[in-house]
C-alpha cells in the first residue's frame, strides 16, 4: 500500500495549472484547479479526446508530499485496476484475430488450469469476473505477487470459491494473471510485451506494464489518507449497511476469500513505490500510465477503435466487447457494491457510484484504486484518463476529482450543443 499522510500535510496555498484546454471546455480547467485546491490532491492530471482530437490536456501539483518536485506533462503514476481496461483490450484483439474462443475452456489455451474441477470454465468467465478465482486459498509469501509463475500456478491450481458462471465477484488481485496468462500461452509473449506492441506503441500511448527503470525519475510515488494505512486492512465501500458489516467481519478472518483476495499475499509497507512492484507485470493492478495515454486509447475505443490511422479494434469487436454481461451485486463486497461488467470492461451505471464512469450508460473502462480512470463514451466519442498520486477513492471506485472533471465536461458539451 502507498505511504500514509494526514489531509491537512497536502493542503496547498496555490495551485498552477499547466497544458492546454480548449475554449470550450473551460469549466473542466476550472473545475480542476477547484479540486487541486482542496488538497484532495497532490499531484494530477486529466485528459480529454473529443472525436479524436485531444481537446483537454492539464496537469497540476506535484511528484511528493513535500511538494519539492512538480508534476510534468510526461509524469506517470500507477494507476491499479484501471489497467485491467487494457487486459481486457488485448484479450479482445486476440478474439479479433480468430486466436481465443470467448466460449471455450480456458484449459484449451491453459491445460494446467483444468485442475480442482475447473476444466469447464470459460475464458467468458474469466473476462466477466465469474470465475471464482478472486483469491487463492494458500497463504502465499510477499514475493509471491512478483513471480508470475508462482501466481499462476497458484491459481490453476485453485479450487473456485463459488460455481463458475453463477455468480460475479471482483477479481481485485487475480484477474491480470487469469487473462494474462491466457495472453501469454496463445502469444508466447508476457502480458506486458503484448500490450505494448500492439496497443501502447501503435499508438504512442505512454502506458506500461512492466515499467523499465529508465522511467523511473518521472513517475510519482503514490501517498494515501483516505485509503488507510500501508499496512492494514485495505479500505471498504463508504457503509451500505447489513452486506458492508459482512464485509468488514470477513476482512478480521484470515480464512475468508475477502481477506484472502485483498490480503494475500501480504505486501510490505510502501511496496507500491519500490523498483519491485514498478518492473513487475501484475496486469489487474500495476500499469504506469499518463492521463494522456489512458484518454489516448480510449479515445480510439470511442471511435470504432481507430485515431490518427491507427486502428487497435474493429468496431464490431467494440460492440460485442461492450454488451452487459453481469450485473448487480457481486461477491467479494458481500453483495454491498453493485458492478455492470461487460466482457472486461465496467459499465456505466449512473445511479450506483462503484460502476459510475460518466454520465452516459453507454460509457465503458474502468476505474483504479484510489481514483484513476480511463473511460470511453462511443456516443459522444469521448476518451478519458485521469491520474493521481493521492488515493482518495475507493478499490473500485473513480474518485471525486476525476468525476467531477468528467461532469464539468459533459456539461460544457451540453451547453455548447
Amino acid at each position: 500500500m502507498p505511504a500514509s499522510i494526514t489531509p491537512a500535510s497536502i493542503a496547498p496555498a496555490s495551485i498552477a495549472i499547466h497544458g492546454s484546454c480548449d475554449a470550450r471546455f473551460e469549466r473542466v480547467r476550472e473545475t480542476f484547479q477547484r479540486a487541486m485546491k482542496t488538497g484532495k490532491e497532490i499531484g494530477a492530471a486529466v485528459a480529454f479526446v473529443l472525436d479524436g482530437k485531444s481537446v483537454v490536456d492539464l496537469w497540476a501539483g506535484h511528484y511528493d508530499e513535500a511538494r519539492t518536485r512538480e508534476w510534468e506533462h510526461d509524469t506517470l503514476v500507477n494507476v491499479y485496476s484501471t489497467t485491467k481496461g487494457m487486459v481486457a483490450l488485448c484479450a479482445h484483439q486476440l478474439i479479433e484475430r480468430g486466436l481465443l474462443d470467448l466460449d471455450a475452456p480456458v484449459a484449451k489455451y491453459w491445460p494446467e488450469f483444468a485442475a480442482a474441477g475447473k476444466q469447464d470454465v470459460t475464458v467468458r468467465c474469466l473476462l466477466t469476473h465469474q470465475a471464482g478465482l478472486c483469491a487463492v486459498r494458500e497463504t502465499l509469501p510477499a514475493t509471491a505477487l512478483f513471480d508470475w509463475d508462482q501466481m499462476c500456478s497458484a491459481l490453476a491450481a485453485q479450487e473456485p470459491w463459488w460455481t463458475p458462471g453463477t455468480a460475479h465477484g471482483y477479481h481485485a488481485f487475480t484477474y491480470g494473471h487469469l487473462v494474462g496468462e491466457v495472453i501469454r500461452r496463445i502469444t508466447g509473449e508476457s502480458f506486458g510485451t503484448f500490450f505494448r506492441k500492439n496497443v501502447a506503441e501503435p499508438l504512442g500511448a505512454d502506458f506500461h506494464v512492466g515499467l523499465a527503470p529508465e522511467h523511473d525519475y518521472r513517475t510519482a510515488d503514490m501517498y494515501s489518507f483516505a485509503i488507510g494505512n500501508r499496512t492494514g486492512t485495505p479500505p471498504a465501500p463508504p457503509s451500505m449497511g447489513g452486506a458492508m458489516a459482512e464485509f468488514a467481519k470477513a476482512m478480521q478472518d484470515p480464512t475468508t476469500m475477502q481477506y484472502k483476495a485483498l490480503l494475500n499475499p501480504l505486501l510490505p509497507r510502501d511496496v507500491v513505490n519500490s523498483r519491485a512492484w514498478r518492473a513487475a507485470e501484475i496486469p489487474a493492478v500495476n500499469g504506469h500510465a499518463t492521463a494522456r495515454a489512458i484518454a489516448r486509447i480510449y479515445g480510439a475505443l470511442a471511435r470504432g477503435g481507430e485515431i490518427d490511422g491507427s486502428r487497435i479494434l474493429e468496431p464490431e469487436t467494440i460492440d460485442r466487447a461492450t454488451v452487459e454481461q453481469v450485473a448487480g451485486p457481486e461477491r467479494l463486497f458481500c453483495g454491498a457494491v453493485p458492478m455492470r461488467f461487460a466482457l472486461g470492461f465496467v459499465l456505466s451505471d449512473v445511479d450506483h457510484m462503484y460502476s459510475r464512469l460518466s454520465p452516459s450508460s453507454r460509457a465503458f473502462g474502468h476505474a483504479g484504486g484510489g481514483g484513476s480512470l480511463g473511460m470511453a463514451d462511443p456516443d459522444l466519442k469521448i476518451g478519458f484518463g485521469f491520474t493521481m498520486n493521492c488515493m482518495s477513492g475507493g478499490l473500485v471506485t473513480a474518485g471525486s476529482t476525476g468525476m467531477a472533471v468528467v461532469d464539468a465536461f459533459y456539461e460544457a458539451l451540453r451547453l455548447d450543443a
